[in-house]
């Protein structure tokens, strides 16, 4: 049962004492006039007043008990709303006759939701507080709190119940404030850049836009499969061949993958696409965008992040394959030869999946060997057409695609390029895409004949790119886990034995 807990039974039976007595545990007739916050800074200045007080001010506020001091004919409480910790004081004589004694003492506890109502006084230890002269009852809480659960004390619980870990933790909802910051600023940047937001589907015909493994759904009344989407870019594309010249979408996309400290099943990024643009311009455009990011949020151009000094004044742009040799230490000679990649990554301990193109071979070596070490913010151009299905080749080094990922702090942080607009490439690619998946690789593109034909009544060159929000918010608030920065990770589910470990 639920509620068998013998301490929830107790509080239970406090909301029926209180019910009976007359009062609504659960009442719904909230008179607050200000604000946690704003009650502390209106009142700033009564520090400086001769009494320390001044009883012709008279504020409501409510919030959350989160520290009670019960004594004889006074109590000190804590309490807490989105904005702030206030400290009030309770006298038994400035409340109705027995309220204090009958009601106050015996039923109100940490957790439960009031409303108080008084004036401005500073306490001889300097806190500026509430002296109360009426006291109401919002919401009773019948589990009790946990008593020692501020800070890292239990991962699992703190995820599964986000409830409780935004009570018990002030930064963790600042965190979520901050995420919250981001998704506006982010919309109004591109917006104020003359971008047009668009919504696209999230059930797709076809996984399409990114090399993924989808997730299958059914699709009753059509009576076929449907994919979560693994990304929006191909509707996006669309859009652009029908003659918008610069939309947006900040989205949600689903990934049935691994997880880890930087991967969750469903994430969201924001991917745009300027049309008459290369991704020349959207690195140019990037670093505005972090500029904007920065003055708005307030933060430092050099950001702590874990052990890490992260310069966002030193961006920096490198070719893949010259990366390979200059920040990862590989050999120049190897890095363009099938067999030689192969021979040096067994050599240190790297199994090499069968079947694998220089292009897919030339990225293990990266991920291998450079992305960790990618501190300050890097744009990765020059990636191999194997490994850019959707890319634009390059025209004067046609094994090459005009693209660019940009990497901070060791971790993928965006993907961009000059859009593929030709038809007849595009269906090229697509082919080879379906030969790798008839080999084995179950995240190579699907064949997207529907694309291909919006190409062919021609898309104007286009740049597109998308970027983590997740991965963003993370390196912004220097968090560690996408789970941090989730308000909502995806959990195994609960059984007896994981229980037992929680």
């Amino acid at each position: 049962m639920i509620f068998e807990n013998k301490y929830i039974q107790q509080r239970i039976e406090k909301a029926k004492i209180l019910k009976d007595a007359g009062y609504n545990p659960y009442a719904n007739d909230s008179q607050r006039n200000t604000t946690i916050e704003k009650y502390l800074n209106v009142n700033s200045d009564i520090a400086e007043t001769e009494n320390k007080r001044d009883e012709k001010r008279h504020y409501i506020v409510s919030g959350r008990i989160k520290f009670l001091r019960i004594m004889g004919k006074a109590s000190f409480v804590k309490i807490e709303d989105e904005s702030g910790m206030l400290q009030i004081y309770v006298s038994r004589d400035n409340l109705p006759e027995g309220f204090y004694n009958t009601i106050f003492k015996k039923n109100i506890e940490v957790g439960d939701i009031i409303e108080v109502g008084g004036f401005p006084f500073v306490t001889g230890q300097g806190e500026l507080s509430l002296h109360v002269d009426s006291f109401k009852l919002l919401t009773k809480a019948i589990a009790p709190l946990p008593e020692k659960f501020h800070g890292v004390t239990d991962k699992e619980i703190r995820y599964r119940k986000r409830y409780l870990d935004l009570i018990m933790n002030a930064e963790v909802r600042k965190t979520f404030q901050i995420r919250s910051r981001v998704i506006s600023l982010t919309r109004r940047f591109f917006e104020d850049k003359g971008f047009l937001e668009v919504e696209t589907p999230m059930m797709h015909p076809i996984a399409g836009g990114a090399n993924a493994k989808p997730f299958v759904t059914h699709h009753n009344a059509l009576g076929v499969d449907r994919y979560l989407r693994i990304a929006p870019e191909l509707y996006l594309k669309r859009l652009i061949v029908g003659g918008f010249e610069a939309v947006f979408e900040i989205n949600r996309n689903f990934r049935n993958e691994g997880m880890d400290a930087t991967h969750n099943p469903e994430f969201t990024s924001i991917e745009f696409y300027w049309a008459y643009k290369t991704y020349k311009d959207l690195i140019e455009i990037t670093k505005e965008y972090f500029q904007y990011l920065f003055e708005h949020l307030n933060l430092p151009t050099l950001l702590p992040y874990g052990d890490l000094e992260v310069n966002f004044n030193n961006f920096q742009e490198i070719p893949l394959i010259e990366s390979l040799t200059t920040i990862g230490g590989v050999p120049a000679d190897i890095t363009k030869d099938k067999e030689k990649i192969i021979a040096y990554l067994n050599e240190k301990g790297i199994t090499v999946k069968p079947g694998m193109n220089l292009g897919q071979l030339q990225g293990e070596l990266f991920d291998e060997f450079v992305e960790e070490k990618l501190i300050d913010p890097t744009f990765i151009t020059e990636y191999p057409v194997e490994i850019s299905p959707l890319a634009r080749r390059s025209d004067e080094h046609p094994e090459i695609t005009e693209r660019f990922e940009l990497f901070i702090a060791g971790r993928e942080i965006a993907n961009a390029f000059s859009e593929l607009n030709d038809p007849i490439d595009q269906l090229s690619r697509f082919e080879g895409q379906m030969a790798a998946k008839e080999s084995g690789d179950d995240e190579a593109h699907e064949m997207d004949s529907d694309f291909v034909e919006a190409l062919s009544y021609g898309m104007a060159p286009t740049a597109g790119q998308g970027i983590g929000i997740d991965r963003l918010v993370m390196l912004l608030t220097n968090e560690h886990s996408i789970r941090d920065v989730l308000l909502f990770p995806a959990m195994k589910p609960l059984t007896q034995e994981n229980v037992e470990e929680e």
